[in-house]
């Protein structure tokens, strides 16, 4: 079976932004969570799916995807940043044709928006979904890039590769591409985007 790329889901962070009393991925959204809806919308994607995790988050995980497809990383590990999240993925799936990076605080990035950024990784090192000409998430690499991926240390991640190689940029009719739990607000209105789709044309408009 031909190789095809991997969505690594980004769930390593402390989240230190959200002052709530749980971790932002685990915060309810509508009958679900952060962290699983963000999920099912990668399984959905009929991607290959890793999740890089902690272990207080492990278990949550494990309802969405099968367990070998859950990575824990220790305490030390989640401390190394970002880019440490990202080089351990790509290391565990050195196989794939490409990585999509999902950032777990971004539940409403849709399927159709992963395999978009997937397919363009045939043809370009980097590509990245864009929304009204805003530059979003996921970003993609293709496996030529696979050295320089797996070195990776730090918060920036792999900002340094986008600005070495030509990416690829994505017109989706998809404002979740924008759109990341950050703060209470930030999940207060993503909130009220679950409740009605109406709201979602207003995303961009938060800068």
């Amino acid at each position: 079976m031909k190789a095809r790329p991997t969505v690594i889901v980004l769930a390593a962070g402390k989240g230190s932004r959200f002052h709530g009393a749980q971790h932002k991925l685990s915060q309810p959204l509508g009958t679900s969570s952060v962290l699983s809806m963000t999920l099912d919308n990668a399984v959905a994607s009929h991607l290959p799916v890793l999740v890089v995790t902690t272990e207080g988050l492990a278990e949550l995980a494990s309802r969405h995807v099968a367990s070998r497809d859950v990575l824990v990383l220790s305490s030390a590990e989640t401390a190394a940043g970002m880019g440490h999240s990202i080089a351990t993925g790509v290391a565990a799936r050195s196989n794939a044709s490409g990585w999509v990076i999902l950032p777990a605080d971004m539940p409403m990035i849709q399927p159709t928006t992963l395999r978009a950024v997937a397919q363009q990784l045939e043809h370009h090192p980097v590509a990245c979904a864009q929304h009204h000409g805003l530059r979003g998430h996921p970003v993609g690499f293709s496996a030529e890039l696979y050295s320089e991926l797996v070195r990776l240390t730090g918060e920036q991640g792999p900002r340094r590769l986008m600005a070495r190689y030509p990416s690829q940029e994505i017109e989706v009719n998809d404002p979740g591409v924008l759109l990341d739990v950050d703060t209470e607000a930030d999940l207060a209105h993503v909130r009220s985007a679950c409740v009605t789709a109406s709201t979602w044309g207003s995303w961009t408009s938060r800068g």
